[in-house]
C-alpha cells in the first residue's frame, strides 16, 4: 500500500481503529504480563517465608 500522508498511513484505509487499537492491546498486555508476573512471584515468596518450615511441616502435622 501507498500512503501519500501520514494521516492516511493512521487511517488504514478505513481500518485504523482496528489495528492501531490491536497493537494497543497488545502492547497492554505484554506489559501487564510481566508486571503481575513479579506480583505473584513476590506474594508466593511472602506466603512461603510465613509457613514455618514449607510443605513438610504440614505433612507432619496431618500424621501426628
Amino acid at each position: 500500500m501507498n500512503w501519500n500522508s501520514a494521516s492516511e498511513f493512521f487511517d488504514m484505509g478505513g481500518h485504523g481503529f482496528f489495528v492501531w487499537g490491536s497493537y494497543a492491546v497488545c502492547l497492554a498486555v505484554m506489559t501487564l504480563e510481566p508486571l503481575l508476573a513479579a506480583q505473584r512471584r513476590r506474594r508466593a515468596l511472602q506466603q512461603a517465608a510465613q509457613t514455618p518450615h514449607g510443605a513438610a511441616a504440614a505433612r507432619d502435622e496431618e500424621d501426628a
